[in-house]
């Protein structure tokens, strides 16, 4: 049976014993009903993790003993933040998902001109928190001691005015395939819009800003696809994916 990772929002030490926070006690207790003495893996989200053991399972807690720290990356040399307009359904929650194991290290939700869901600002918060608890198990499943950071929701010219990325992306299924970079960027911001894509202004104003127009290939690919296919391509030139 593989051990379970667990995300810790506590700062982590070796050698210390200390009680679970509630919604990961609740977790190893009610779903994964692990029991006193079982083996775990803790990551508090600063880099590398612990071998942990359980001591106790109560009610309202599980309390653990921590082992020596290892120092475990899995992190891509190449540090991308996707931002990306906001999709109806789960959809979102999918990108979230897999750009995090994918190890996209930002993700800025983004409102367009074109976006269709419209969020009040109480509600925007619950869902940045909602996609920020789904980042958390994806890097719990995919071996990641570091959270990406899921931003609040903003406003795509803002986004555009503070991008301060190396190599910067907005994909546009009427413009070039992506060329060579004579030296390897370090960083990149790519920008996905949403179903109906960006408006002609909103691409004007990316490239005014500095991102490169590029397609993936001939065919049209949806909100939720393009990001997907954009990380791996990216990751596999420049990141820590094999081509």
């Amino acid at each position: 049976m593989r051990i379970p990772r667990i995300y810790a929002g506590q700062v982590l030490q070796a050698e210390s014993s200390f009680d679970l926070e509630p919604g990961p006690s609740q977790h190893l207790a009610r779903a994964l009903r692990m029991q006193e003495a079982s083996q775990l893996i803790l990551f508090d989200g600063r880099g590398g993790e612990y071998p942990a053991t359980i001591t106790s399972v109560g009610k309202k807690c599980v309390s653990v003993l921590t082992g020596q720290h290892h120092d475990i990356e899995v992190e891509s040399p190449l540090a991308i933040h996707l931002g990306i307009s906001i999709s109806r359904g789960e959809r979102m929650d999918w990108v979230i998902q897999k750009a995090t194991e994918l190890g996209v290290t930002h993700v800025s939700p983004l409102l367009t001109e074109r976006t269709e869901v419209k969020l009040k600002a109480d509600r925007a918060e619950k869902k940045r928190q909602h996609w920020q608890q789904i980042a958390i198990s994806a890097c719990e499943q995919c071996g990641r001691n570091r959270l990406p950071v899921i931003n609040q929701l903003t406003l795509l010219p803002k986004w555009l005015n503070d991008s301060r990325a190396e190599l910067k992306l907005v994909l546009h299924h009427r413009a070039e395939n992506l060329s060579a970079q004579s030296t390897p960027p370090r960083s990149i911001d790519l920008l996905i819009g949403p179903e109906g894509g960006l408006s002609p202004d909103e691409i004007h104003l990316a490239e005014q800003r500095a991102f490169r127009a590029l397609r993936l290939g001939d065919r049209v690919l949806r909100t939720e696809t393009a990001p997907l296919a954009a990380l791996s391509i990216l990751q596999a030139r420049w990141g820590d994916m094999a081509p």
